[in-house]
Formats: C-alpha cells, structure tokens, sequence
C-alpha cells in the first residue's frame, strides 16, 4: 500500500473528551514552551520549520515560532473554532511565518520529509490509534528531525487530601475517556507506542505540573468544577450512562471544597518522547 492510499484510509476514530468549552481553553490557554515543552526546547533553532499538532488556542504554537523565527511554523487542530483563537494570539504577538489549518493526526495534509521538528502535546491520550498517528508525525518529519510527543498520565495522578469524591472522579475520568476510544494513561506508554511505530533512536523523560499555591489550588480546582458540569466531557459522561447530573455535581463540589484547603496539593506526571526520525 502507498503512502497516498495508506492516509486516505486513515480517520479519527476517537471523540476528543474535553471538547473547548471555556474551562478546557482555560487550562490550555495557560500552557507554555517552558511549561510544557521543555524537554524539546534545546533542540530548537532559529531557521527550524515546526509542525504543531493539536495546537488548540496556539499559545505553545507561539512560543516555539518565537523560538525558530525565521523558520516556519504550522499549527494544526481537528477543531477550526479554536483555531480562530490561536491566530488571534498570534497575531497579537506580532509574529510571522505561522499558520494554522484543520487536520487529523492521522492523516496530515502534508508531502512527506515536510518540516524539522513535529512536536504533540496531549494528543496521543486522545486518538484512536495512537501508534498509526507517530507513523504519520515520522512521515512528514525529514530525515534526522525530531518527533516530540507528551502526555499526561491519569492513572498516576496524586493529589492530598485523599477523599472518595476525587478518586470517584478520577475513576468516572478514565472510564469515559476510554468509552471514547482514548488511552488516558498515555504517558507511561509512550516509548513502547514510539517503538511500534517504527522509531529506533527514542529518548524518554518524565515531568510534572504541580498545583500547590493558593492561585494555582483556586485555578485548577475551579477549571474541573466547571469541567465536570459543563463541558463535552459531562455530557458524554451522562450520555454514555457513566454518571448523573446530580453525581457530577458532587463531584463538582468536591473540587470546589478541596481547592479551599491551605494544605492542598495536586501533581500531574507526564510522560514525554524525542524520537530522532
């Protein structure tokens, strides 16, 4: 099979569990190069040309075109509402060379050997085959490019104070995120989803968000208030019979209540994969 036949038959066959609703773009707007992507940063250089996949509002988009000017940079999402946001941040940064279109990870609209580095972050958790998706970001990185993916891994989410609504919450999470054809505890699979897809020269690390600040508590407890009442995410938790309205709203409260705590404290661990192409 060709390359052309092979991505004509690809598609997405996951659904994207958080939508973007405001609470989802409140989390994603706050992403950074240097909060997010920092085990890529020292393989960039100015005159790169950079594909960014599943951008989303593109403020990592952003950083890393400001990091390759005058290299070119793409960014990519399956949503083209939010794609109207990223250009707007773009454009109100004043930078150049930087463009977004729509695409599915697993079939990108682009020649083979396209751009130097192909960078994903908290992408692969969401599609349908996450190793034909690292197939597809090798094909159109050049020889001797890096493919840069990072993921969360909810299974090895931490958090104090324990209690039984949180970890109901993190149960319902990952039961819905799978009846949706996602893997939430993507990052510890990584490497071995790198390998099946043909990578051989493949360095791995971990990092982690940490919330512990009484603005950071607020700010996280309150984005998955909201997120789990009034996002995609609910409505497929109820639509999928994972859940009712009145057990999201517990659930809901339960972050509110434990964002109030002085001596609360929340740890996101990710994995994170450079893959030389």
């Amino acid at each position: 099979m060709t390359h052309a036949s092979e991505r004509s038959q690809a598609h997405e066959t996951a659904v994207y569990t958080h939508g973007h609703h405001e609470s989802v773009l409140r989390s994603h707007s706050w992403r950074t190069a240097a909060n997010s992507a920092a085990y890529l940063l020292d393989e960039l250089r100015p005159g790169l040309d950079v594909l960014d996949v599943g951008c989303g509002p593109g403020t990592i988009t952003a950083d890393l075109a400001a990091l390759v000017a005058p290299g070119r940079v793409t960014g990519v999402d399956a949503a083209e509402d939010v794609l109207d946001k990223a250009r707007a941040v773009v454009a109100e940064r004043g930078l150049e060379g930087v463009e977004f279109r729509v695409a599915d990870v697993h079939a990108l609209d682009f020649p083979d050997d396209s751009f130097d580095v192909v960078h994903a972050h908290q992408v692969l958790q969401h599609v349908g085959d996450p190793v034909r998706a690292l197939r597809e970001l090798r094909r159109v990185c050049r020889p001797g490019g890096i493919v840069a993916a990072r993921d969360s891994d909810y299974g090895a989410f931490a958090w104090y104070p324990a209690g039984p609504e949180l970890d109901g919450w993190l149960d319902l999470y990952r039961r819905v995120a799978r009846a949706n054809g996602g893997e939430p505890d993507a990052g510890r699979r990584l490497f071995a989803w790198a390998r099946q897809a043909g990578f051989t020269d493949v360095t791995t690390t971990a990092t982690a968000w940490c919330f512990a600040a009484p603005d950071e508590r607020a700010w996280w407890s309150g984005l998955w208030a909201d997120r789990t009442t009034a996002s995609s995410y609910a409505d497929l938790a109820v639509g999928g019979g994972h859940a009712t309205r009145a057990e999201l709203e517990g659930i809901s409260a339960a972050w509110r209540a434990w964002g109030t705590r002085e001596d609360a404290w929340f740890m996101v661990p990710h994995g994170e994969i450079l893959c030389r192409a």
